[in-house]
């Protein structure tokens, strides 16, 4: 077993040798989405790695293409999905957002201000800034995130870990 912290979180956190920071996340009510399914296509499980990141397992060629979709990709990023722990001292934080997975996600805070960014699940960029108000309008436009999510859903299915 080693141990890792999560910023947000009291006390470290036990994870199992080789067992991917995902794991520890969920389990721990993280607020992500993985849109893909932990199959490292989507942004949804994206983390900064604050501390041990040579902790963690070399980033993978499929990860690393992940990772240059990012809008606010930072060297120190990882996707949850595929960094396995390896070793103690691993301290990761979520980024600042909410990424969203469909339209509906956001209907019942039409006419309400964005208290945090709202992501997009594929490659993170701001979809409605902190502060601006949710219109119906804004959300008709963000129909094209329903149709990426699906996609990415379908591919996955397809892919072999």
């Amino acid at each position: 077993m080693k141990t890792i912290s999560v910023d947000g979180l009291v006390d470290p956190v036990e994870i199992r040798t080789n067992h991917r920071l995902l794991e520890v996340l969920v389990e721990q009510g993280a607020p992500l989405q993985m849109a893909c399914g932990g199959k490292g296509l989507c942004a949804t499980c994206h983390v900064h790695v604050v501390a041990g990141a040579e902790q963690l397992s070399k980033v993978t060629p499929r990860e690393r293409r992940s990772l240059t979709m990012l809008a606010d990709a930072r060297p120190n990023s990882r996707l949850a999905c595929q960094a396995k722990v390896c070793g103690d001292g691993v301290r990761v934080a979520l980024p600042r957002g909410r990424y969203i997975t469909s339209t509906t996600d956001l209907e019942s805070l039409i006419g309400r201000r964005a208290e945090e960014p709202i992501l997009h699940p594929v490659d993170g960029q701001t979809l409605i800034a902190p502060g601006k108000i949710i219109t119906r309008s804004r959300i008709r436009a963000l129909a094209q995130v329903d149709y990426d999510v699906a996609e990415m859903r379908t591919r996955s299915l397809t892919l072999r870990r």
